[in-house]
């Protein structure tokens, strides 16, 4: 079986049809998905959390759906929305049992957005928060195009507010370099690959990727962006991780069937659960 870790499963894109969307993912294999607790903002946050109690257990035309997980976390550039208020309810939210992680947090220097400065005094916060919760964390890092500041800084204050706790956590959507991987990896963090690594001009991003250990690595899609080269254009859904998943196992030199178990006992071990049986 396959685990996206990481999608958008509160996206008005599914409004129409999310349990659809979610039977398609388990007939092409995906077992467990872990839905992202950012909303537009933190007045969201809790949006993942009421999906995994509306469908967990839920059976469509007679099937189990995936199982699903959440998160919870304050985006980058909604930081500045990050007040006491809004600390409090994720600390809250974290708390919660099917809550397994906190994010997506993180540095986003790329687009214009919160002050840089903010960016980083709220990420601090953050980890404090999922510390005290002993929850995992989903880190956002994207770099102003031919720079590394923001990988620079968010490894300085992972460094100094992270590492000691050991809970390690996801580098999202990993699209940094050979050194930053192995960064991340010593960390305790585990690098997960989305459907850009399918792009013709990703060959960078899969040249690192292809010196990982099995161990160190996990796919997601990012849904409802970020859809496989086969499938751009379109909205993405967890359905297509498989896409991700077959590139990266060819990179790694074993089988999809082999990455997905891989995969499964990675993610298993991160958030400490139990083997995966079903719903």
């Amino acid at each position: 079986m396959l685990i996206d870790s990481h999608a958008h499963l509160d996206s008005p894109r599914y409004a129409e049809d999310r349990a659809a969307m979610l039977m398609r993912a388990a007939e092409a294999g995906v077992g467990a998905v872990l839905a992202i607790g950012i909303g537009e903002g933190p007045a969201e946050m809790h949006r993942a959390l009421d999906l995994c109690r509306e469908y967990n257990g839920k059976r469509e035309n007679g099937a189990s759906l995936p199982k699903l997980y959440a998160s919870a976390g304050i985006y980058p550039h909604t930081t500045t929305e990050a007040d006491e208020a809004a600390l409090s309810k994720l600390d809250k939210l974290l708390a919660e049992p099917e809550v397994i992680a906190c994010g997506e947090i993180g540095l986003d220097y790329y687009h214009e957005g919160a002050p840089h400065d903010l960016q980083r005094e709220k990420l601090i916060r953050q980890l404090e928060i999922a510390a005290s919760r002993k929850r995992p964390i989903l880190i956002h890092c994207r770099p102003k195009d031919g720079t590394t500041t923001a990988w620079d800084d968010l490894f300085v204050i992972l460094d100094e507010h992270w590492r000691h706790t050991g809970l390690g956590g996801i580098m999202h959507c990993f699209s940094g370099t050979l050194d930053q991987a192995k960064r991340s990896l010593d960390m305790g963090f585990l690098c997960s690959f989305a459907g850009q690594i399918t792009y013709p001009k990703a060959q960078d991003l899969r040249d690192v990727a292809a010196q990982l250990p099995l161990d160190g690595v996990l796919v997601e899609t990012d849904a409802p962006w970020l859809a496989p080269v086969s499938h751009r254009g379109q909205r993405n859904e967890p359905a297509l991780v498989r896409h991700a998943a077959e590139t990266l196992a060819g990179l790694l030199n074993v089988t999809l069937n082999e990455l997905g178990e891989a995969t499964t006992k990675n993610f298993q071990r991160l958030f400490h659960l139990p083997p995966f049986v079903g719903n």
